[in-house]
């Protein structure tokens, strides 16, 4: 791993995860988040196999370690009509397979932190999902007392949508999480009169389905919203929490 002391930056490459990835994504995960995922997870992750991700390796190690991941950011391609976020697009019924890609998790082992390479994973999914011609946005959950995570994704130009009461449920005590997104392909939170009134519309013509949270408030580009849906539980005594 990298020296703290050093004052000579690594030369961090990016890459989708390989087999080969197994092992050490498993002892990453394993010290920086409270769930435990299950061996298929991270099977599936370095095989491709539904999920989509990266990782940061420091290339200028001497050593046998210089493919070894010292980062990583893992994502899944959803429906949006599956997602929490759906009701931000019923506005646009012409596009009823519109998808978003959602970050699983993303870390970044202590001694290579404050070098950018978590912005740096970021900007490789956002890029991916540009690509996609009918995705429209990236998105996440940050538990609520997770400040830092909240600053970064804000530094990142994601957008604050919802407020999910009592989502996560940690050592007998219940959280709330934000939801983030990251519009893409003309994607967008429908704030203006035109856009609004097109959901409006879409809404009404809908009102017999289940499951659509009202509107609480609208303001500028960001649009801050409840749900009682899809709540996580985390068990653990480590209670820190990327999402």
């Amino acid at each position: 791993m990298l020296d703290p002391r050093s004052e000579i930056y690594p030369t961090i490459e990016y890459r989708p995860l390989q087999p080969s990835d197994l092992e050490v994504l498993e002892k990453i995960h394993l010290a920086l988040f409270p769930i435990r995922y299950e061996r298929e997870f991270f099977l599936n992750a370095v095989n491709g196999h539904g999920i989509i991700s990266w990782g940061a390796v420091d290339t200028s190690r001497s050593d046998e370690g210089r493919d070894e991941l010292v980062g990583f950011v893992t994502t899944r391609m959803v429906a949006a009509k599956d997602s929490e976020i759906e009701d931000l697009f019923r506005y646009n019924n012409s596009h009823k397979d519109l998808t978003l890609l959602y970050i699983l998790t993303l870390g970044v082992v202590d001694s290579y932190r404050n070098l950018g390479i978590a912005s740096s994973l970021v900007r490789e999914v956002i890029k991916y999902a540009a690509s996609v011609s009918n995705c429209r946005g990236v998105y996440l959950h940050v538990i609520s007392y997770n400040q830092p995570a909240i600053n970064f994704y804000k530094k990142m130009l994601f957008k604050l949508v919802r407020r999910l009461p009592m989502f996560y449920y940690i050592r007998g005590q219940h959280y709330d999480s934000y939801l983030f997104v990251y519009y893409v392909n003309g994607g967008r939170t429908p704030c203006s009169p035109l856009a609004f009134l097109k959901m409006l519309v879409a809404k009404i013509w809908s009102k017999e389905e289940k499951g659509i949270p009202r509107w609480t408030r609208c303001k500028e580009s960001t649009t801050l919203l409840t749900s009682q849906n899809n709540k996580r539980i985390i068990s653990g005594e480590d209670t820190r929490c990327h999402v």
